[in-house]
């Protein structure tokens, strides 16, 4: 069996689901992974004066985050904030002492339209008291930080408050004092721009909690992840049966994008169930409800995907999928939207002739390469050059394209196939176009990872199952993908059948060899190349190109040349 060859075994990630029972709290579970942020928490929860970011993402529950954190490692001591010779302080209560407010909660998130007396309260003139607002009210405020930015006076004065550790509310009271934990919550982005923009930021929020979307299944078990469901599924009154629970745990791997490691966005997991939920009509998911949520969720999403097929199959996309050619291979790429990615075979082509030893990037040429794309041409002429251009210049010039492609083109996802339609050009060697290829390079010709591997699988693999499967087609991918593959159910069917082939690889010769069917051939200490191998008819070429241009004859020779042709 072909060593490139990947195993139906290792498409998908695999699960054993075994009963565990619960040795953590339900707020500590909620927190599975955690731990960075509860550390931050917990020297907010005994350290004065200072504060936190809390860096979530989009997909994260942040009131259930909010409860479990305070629930699991908040510190509450009970005081009252009373007025005492015309000043204010937080003490144990007495009845000789005038309270002005008391901690009512444990805590408090504001978010949305934030108003001033939101966080410092009013004082009513009518009775002459003050109503507190959440900075007396609770110990711990969770603030939206995107909210609060954008009312840039209510910023200024919270980032007073904490530099004063009191504030204003009435000429009719002295400053109040400040205590209470303040917890901003936003973007780690936003987190950056606060750091860099706000000179006092960092004196005043020395504590950054950063929730991470994913756990490794090698740091947690597999059984505390299934608790972390089982609240998910008590928060939205929902069942789950075991396949469906194992259908659940093979799509949070693939919002993860790793076989071992899942996903956090409780968001979109908590969406989708509640979907099927409604699909099965009942509390109860089974796995045919889980599946069609699924199935229904890509069907509301994919009509750029629906448009990008039917383009392929009424050819107004030139893509062959059969047959071979020199000098043309099948690349893939993916189409992100905002909510919604697919994969979309693209035809990479090369052509050669004398020149320079420049290797175009048509696309950056006419401005619809990225620096990335750019990057990796760079790459693949210095892989080419390494090979072939030690002793001496290379006597080409090769220009490479998308064709049919109208927009810009980023990544160099794309380096493997180009590298492989090069060769084909020069050696004259025809590429099989039922293969297609992805793959990053580097100059020394190992091939390494890329991105949205498996929809750049199942984009090609479903415009090979329109024109019907011959079990010649395939996609070649990066070794160090491996570990992503999360394919569809039909694409494991189609590969376990035979009517479809993955292939791995580690080097650009081992592609290159699968591509176009002939050995890539090893380099004697003189770097010659056997002459029947794939680099040998490279080499040849090269030196063919480079013998093209004759040294030039002086007048004489030509002038003795024309006379002896006329005696």
């Amino acid at each position: 069996m072909n060593s490139n060859i990947i195993p139906a075994s290792a498409l998908k990630p695999q699960f054993t689901l075994t009963a565990a029972a619960a040795d953590n709290s339900p707020a500590e579970v909620r927190l599975i992974g955690q731990s960075r942020v509860r550390d931050a928490f917990k020297l907010l929860s005994n350290t004065h004066d200072q504060h936190m970011y809390l860096a979530d993402y989009s997909g994260c529950n942040r009131k259930n985050i909010i409860r479990a954190l305070v629930g699991s490692d908040g510190n509450f001591v009970e005081k009252s904030l009373v007025l005492a010779d015309n000043s204010t302080v937080w003490c144990e209560q007495t009845d000789t002492q005038q309270v002005l407010a008391s901690k009512q909660k444990t805590h408090q998130y504001l978010s949305g339209t934030i108003k001033k007396h939101d966080l410092i309260g009013r004082y009513d003139e009518r009775t002459k008291q003050y109503k507190a607002g959440a900075l007396a009210n609770c110990h711990y405020l969770f603030i939206c930080a995107d909210s609060i930015w954008k009312r840039e006076t209510l910023w200024e004065l919270l980032l007073e408050i904490l530099d004063k550790k009191e504030y204003q509310v009435h000429s009719s009271l002295p400053p109040l004092a400040l205590n209470c934990k303040i917890i901003l919550i936003g973007s780690s982005n936003q987190y950056g721009h606060c750091w860099l923009g706000e000179p006092t930021f960092s004196n005043l929020f020395p504590l950054l909690g950063e929730l991470l979307n994913e756990v490794d299944l090698n740091e947690v078990p597999l059984a505390h992840y299934n608790l972390w469901l089982d609240r998910i599924l008590e928060d939205i009154g929902l069942t789950i049966d075991d396949p469906a629970r194992l259908a659940l745990l093979e799509y949070s791997a693939r919002l993860a994008d790793h076989q071992q490691r899942l996903s956090l966005m409780s968001i979109d997991i908590e969406q989708l169930l509640v979907q099927a939920s409604t699909y099965a009509q009942q509390t109860h998911i089974d796995e045919k409800a889980f599946h069609l949520s699924i199935d229904m969720f890509n069907q509301r999403h994919n009509a750029s995907e629906k448009l990008s097929e039917q383009n392929f199959d009424d050819l107004f996309i030139n893509l062959p999928t059969q047959d071979e050619m020199i000098g043309q291979i099948n690349g893939l790429t993916v189409i992100e939207n905002a909510e919604y990615s697919y994969g979309e075979p693209a035809r990479i082509t090369a052509s050669v002739h004398y020149g320079d030893g420049e290797v175009a990037d048509i696309e950056r040429k006419s401005e619809l390469g990225g620096n990335i794309h750019a990057k990796g041409m760079m790459i693949l002429s210095s892989c080419l050059y390494r090979i072939f251009g030690k002793d001496a210049p290379l006597h080409l010039n090769a220009n490479i394209v998308f064709e049919q492609s109208y927009q810009e083109i980023d990544g160099d996802s794309a380096s493997l196939a180009e590298y492989c339609s090069l060769i084909s050009a020069i050696s004259e060697k025809p590429i099989k176009q039922s293969i297609a290829a992805t793959g990053a390079i580097d100059q020394f010709g190992n091939v390494q990872a890329i991105g949205g591997v498996n929809e750049k699988i199942e984009g090609f693999f479903k415009l090979c199952q329109r024109r019907g499967l011959t079990g010649h087609q395939g996609v070649i991918i990066p070794c160090s993908n491996m570990q992503q593959l999360n394919l569809h159910q039909s694409v494991i069917e189609a590969v376990n059948e035979g009517l479809f082939t993955l292939y791995q690889v580690k080097h650009i010769d081992e592609a290159a060899e699968i591509l176009m069917q002939t050995p890539a051939g090893m380099a004697d200490q003189d770097n010659q190349f056997p002459s029947e191998s794939l680099y040998g008819l490279v080499q040849a070429r090269l030196e063919g190109l480079a013998g093209y241009q004759e040294e030039e004859k002086s007048f004489f020779v030509r002038l003795r040349e024309k006379l002896s042709f006329f005696s």
